[in-house]
């Protein structure tokens, strides 16, 4: 195969895009396939309490159980039980806080205050000409395929732990919206200051 074959079949490759499903829900979708950084920065207060409370079941259950029937493995065995319950119990709180987070960014529950730091962030990118969703040093085919790979799986999070860390544009949503409200405020700047 020649260099220009190549070429011409790379370019191809590159260019192929598979939009993500669009899944019905009672809100709006923000972005089907957020970078891990989005989704904790979009959580909520009671995410985290959500994540602390899950944390401290499993080790104050087993305090509970061993002050009920006590296993009489002695200090040094009880320890270490404590710090296994205590690593599945951080790990599950974590889980619990991810997920919440996420499905607000999928649309499946109440996103009002996602949707406005939302539109305020990416409005903000588009006035100061930044890309929407940050630079990558990796091809868009391989974009592509980190999406493909992440979308959607905050939803089997409890399965296989899965989060994307991948900076790419193929987030299930139309991006016009940002720019449209961006020449907005940017119109609406220019007349108060044409005004002054």
């Amino acid at each position: 195969m020649s260099q220009n074959q190549y070429d011409k079949q790379t370019q191809q490759a590159q260019k192929l895009y598979a939009p993500g499903r669009k899944v019905d829900s009672d809100y709006p979708l923000i972005d089907s396939d957020p970078h891990f950084k989005r989704v904790i920065k979009y959580a909520r207060p009671g995410d985290y309490l959500y994540g602390i409370a899950m944390s401290g079941i499993g080790p104050s259950l087993m305090l509970f159980w061993e002050r009920v029937s006590p296993s009489y493995v002695g200090k040094g065995g009880f320890a270490s039980v404590m710090r296994l319950t205590g690593l599945i119990s951080v790990t599950g709180g974590f889980l619990l806080f991810y997920q919440k987070s996420i499905l607000r960014l999928y649309g499946w529950t109440e996103n009002a205050r996602e949707r406005e730091m939302d539109m305020r962030e990416m409005v903000d990118k588009v006035k100061n000409g930044e890309p929407l969703y940050g630079h990558s040093r990796l091809s868009p085919y391989m974009q592509g395929v980190a999406a493909r790979n992440s979308r959607y799986t905050g939803v089997f999070l409890h399965l296989i732990p899965w989060f994307n860390f991948v900076n790419h544009n193929q987030h299930g949503i139309d991006t016009a919206k940002y720019y449209q409200q961006a020449e907005k405020e940017l119109e609406e700047e220019r007349l108060a200051n044409g005004n002054n």
